[in-house]
């Protein structure tokens, strides 16, 4: 089942009860969300039962979210949360891939009927018709599509100092250029960059090697995880974080959960966020 009118069960905060599915995380108001002094960042991830956000592509040589766990259920709460964002995070691979056509608008709200309701959201309060992109990388081996600059879109190349300045030099028409670390981007100085240029709300859409990079640094404020009802298994696959071990390790406390039974033919999934606790 795929009706969005079919309602949840929230089970925390208490007391449970009955709630939409359409509006779920509109109402989380992140525009007020956190302090003024920096950007209020936040990720989301659909993840199966045994811990796996992406596995190997059928016929590319790269990973993608599983069809298994995929569902227009979750992807109406990825939605919600974007459409609240002034930059989204994302990778030179999701640059490569618009162009290939093998990946769509991150925001997906102008060209599908069903999320008329988030466009009309986001134009009624002011804000640009899309968030900034920001593309982190070090290698640069990516274009840049003209049709994701259109109408004055900002995007915003995040690299290192070490960076190919000629490569620099092509990308500087098209992007905005930072480099913010010697040989890795430092997820701080990223944060506190986009704080100085006047994002509020940034949406960590990428994968787990920038979201290790943010969490080693406490800069994820909120995560939000689907969890859905599927075992996947396989040897190779990616999960919600990789990288080194974190020293200390972040802690992280449940913000809401609901629980979602329509979805994945009524396997159901459940829909977790968790706000960081700092120290």
């Amino acid at each position: 089942m795929t009706d969005t009118n079919l309602p949840l069960t929230q089970l925390y905060p208490l007391p449970s009860r009955q709630v939409p599915l359409e509006g779920l995380y509109l109402g989380h108001n992140l525009r007020t969300a956190g302090e003024p002094d920096k950007p209020f960042v936040y990720s989301n991830y659909v993840v199966s039962l045994d811990g796996r956000i992406a596995v190997p592509h059928a016929e590319r040589d790269e990973m993608t979210v599983p069809e298994q766990t995929s569902n227009p259920r979750d992807w109406r709460l990825f939605q919600e949360l974007a459409v609240q964002a002034d930059a989204i995070l994302t990778s030179g691979r999701y640059l490569r891939d618009y162009a290939a056509g093998h990946a769509q608008e991150i925001l997906n709200v102008y060209d599908n009927p069903r999320f008329a309701d988030l466009k009309d959201w986001r134009l009624e309060r002011g804000l640009d018709e899309y968030p900034a992109l920001v593309v982190i990388s070090r290698s640069l081996r990516f274009p840049v599509p003209d049709v994701l600059i259109s109408g004055g879109r900002r995007v915003l190349l995040v690299t290192t100092e070490q960076a190919d300045p000629d490569r620099l030099r092509e990308l500087s028409g098209k992007c905005e250029i930072h480099q913010l670390g010697k040989e890795r981007v430092e997820g701080g100085r990223m944060v506190d960059r986009l704080h100085s240029l006047g994002f509020r709300l940034v949406y960590n859409s990428t994968g787990p090697r920038v979201q290790h990079m943010l969490l080693a640094g406490a800069m994820i404020d909120r995560m939000y995880l689907t969890h859905a009802n599927r075992l996947l298994g396989g040897e190779s696959y990616a999960t919600v974080v990789e990288g080194p071990l974190f020293d200390p390790a972040p802690g992280y406390r449940l913000h809401t959960a609901y629980h979602d039974p329509a979805a994945l033919d009524g396997l159901g999934q459940l829909f977790l966020s968790y706000e960081l606790v700092q120290g």
